[in-house]
């Protein structure tokens, strides 16, 4: 074989190796570090899936510029800031502990994201219809079911659309011209599930507000994503640590990644490292839901309880999840670009 032809063979298989990885792409309050707001991240499968968890006040609503497409919708609770009761008013606007937003009321930035992509929403029913019931709102239609060809959802889609799924049941959304799909689970999580009542009608805040209360819409989730080159994501949603984490998520489902919340309200940094170093054990963690400006320039701030709990998981590397940088990851949990 000539150099050449060695040259050109040896990119093409690279070219391939690279189109196999998944790319998971932050989007915060500031480009390039992991602030208080953070949540939403987008995945996208080698075939092309485009899907958005939990939207919440870190971007600026459906037409945030970063999103392009997005083909599935996840909420892993109704709280305000994974929901997205305000939204920002610009990317970069304020400090990475207190960025600048505003209401995102009545509707939210999950719906407004649903809304304006077309996408399928998969979570469980209580929420999926609160969501479908504002994005009727929006486009003066209600969502319908999501198409379907025998168990698979094809995407991309018309229309809005509801593929609701309760606690351990899988829903799988294929490209169209692909062989196979991601499979999306739903998993346990340990948490609260009441939603803002500013994104209630005025009717039921009024019933409401005398006893400060809100309406808890079904059981919180986290989700386990099974995508196409065999990458297993462990999404955590907010929640304390449980045995489901041991007995499902590690045991029978093997996830390799995970997106770990680190809520302060939800687990400690010794809690949440032990869950990685001896409960999941996963290949790689993904840091995210930190409730403070983790890092300038893109590291770590040595004082956060981010570094903390980064200090402590042994064994594996732990990512900040910082916005706009685009990771890729393998099918066996390595970062392999932009980490």
């Amino acid at each position: 074989m000539s150099l050449r032809v060695f040259v050109v063979v040896f990119a093409i298989a690279a070219v391939s190796a690279h189109a196999e990885n998944v790319k998971i792409t932050p989007l915060g309050s500031h480009a390039g570090e992991l602030c208080s707001r953070d949540r939403a991240t987008l995945f996208e499968d080698p075939t092309g899936v485009r899907i958005l968890y939990d939207a919440g006040q870190s971007i600026t609503g459906g037409d945030d510029a970063r999103l392009g497409a997005v083909h599935v919708v996840l909420l892993s609770h109704a709280h305000g800031d994974h929901i997205g009761d305000q939204k920002l008013k610009a990317v970069d606007g304020g400090t990475c502990a207190t960025p600048e937003v505003t209401s995102a009321a009545p509707q939210s930035t999950t719906a407004e994201v649903v809304a304006a992509k077309n996408a399928a929403i998969i979570m469980v029913p209580p929420l999926a219809n609160f969501i479908a019931k504002k994005v009727e709102a929006l486009r003066s239609r209600a969502p319908a079911a999501c198409p379907q060809t025998g168990n698979d959802l094809i995407a991309p889609f018309a229309a809005p659309c509801l593929a609701t799924v309760h606690l351990g049941g899988t829903r799988v959304v294929k490209a169209r011209e692909a062989s196979s799909g991601v499979e999306i689970t739903l998993v346990t999580a340990a948490h609260d599930n009441t939603v803002p009542r500013t994104l209630l009608t005025e009717a039921a805040r009024k019933a409401l507000e005398p006893d400060d209360v809100s309406y808890a819409l079904g059981p919180p989730a986290g989700y386990v994503l099974r995508f196409t080159n065999g990458l297993v994501v462990y999404l955590s949603g907010d929640t304390g640590m449980h045995a489901e984490m041991k007995s499902v998520v590690a045991d029978y489902f093997k996830a390799n990644l995970v997106e770990l919340n680190l809520g302060a309200s939800a687990v400690t940094p010794r809690d949440a490292a032990y869950m990685m170093n001896e409960v999941v054990r996963p290949a790689s963690v993904i840091v995210s839901h930190v409730n403070e400006a983790a890092t300038a320039g893109g590291k770590l701030r040595p004082e956060s309880r981010t570094a903390a709990f980064a200090s402590l998981v042994k064994g594996r590397p732990v990512y900040p999840a910082l916005s706009g940088r685009t990771m890729e990851f393998n099918g066996d949990g390595k970062c392999v670009a932009g980490c």
